[in-house]
């Protein structure tokens, strides 16, 4: 056997109904108004009195300019990964790699130096993958792989977004774990 639910008079029914104002209450109620501050920053348009010998003049005080925001600041583009059949493309040899840099031996600042200058180079000559070659680290080294760990934190920096596209690493032929295929991202006309 189910169970209705209580019944639960309708209270609001009671409320729904509008009225008007009286002339008593409707000068409260602007005297009130006057004398509070708006939280919002635009300005309410004054709603229109009844014109006519009964009605006193109300001053109304001018609307404040409205402030324009100003345009938002342009966020760097998020990363997107390489799509499978161009990274098929790249690995077997028909999508050309236009461009690659070799960053063995560096130190970290020269080679973020050097990445910097030469994606934008690549950005500006309108290239579309380039081979970043960071070197798999030595083997006995306890911080292995210095620039492998670095380079796609580096390609992650709104500097780099800029520039680049989306990233993976590259396949065996191509340097496997010591290397990455990166997409450069258009310029712009």
């Amino acid at each position: 056997m189910k169970r209705r639910p209580p019944e639960i008079p309708d209270l609001l029914a009671g409320l729904r109904r509008k009225r008007s104002l009286s002339e008593e209450e409707r000068k409260l109620w602007e005297s009130v108004a006057r004398q509070v501050k708006p939280l919002r920053k635009l300005p309410r348009l004054a709603k229109p009195h009844p014109v006519g010998p009964e009605a006193p003049a109300v001053p109304t005080r001018p609307p404040s300019p409205v402030k324009i925001a100003p345009p938002p600041k342009l966020q760097t583009p998020p990363l997107a990964p390489i799509g499978r059949r161009e990274r098929a493309k790249l690995s077997r040899g028909k999508q050309e790699i236009d461009a690659r840099i070799d960053l063995h031996g560096m130190t970290q600042t020269r080679a973020h130096r050097a990445l910097f200058g030469f994606l934008q180079r690549a950005h500006h000559e309108g290239f579309t993958f380039v081979l970043v070659i960071t070197g798999k680290g030595k083997l006995g080294d306890a911080e292995r792989g210095v620039l492998r760990r670095q380079v796609p934190q580096w390609l992650a920096l709104p500097e780099f977004r800029a520039l680049v596209v989306g990233f993976e690493e590259a396949h065996i032929g191509h340097g496997g774990e010591g290397a990455l295929y990166v997409r450069v991202r258009r310029a712009r006309a």
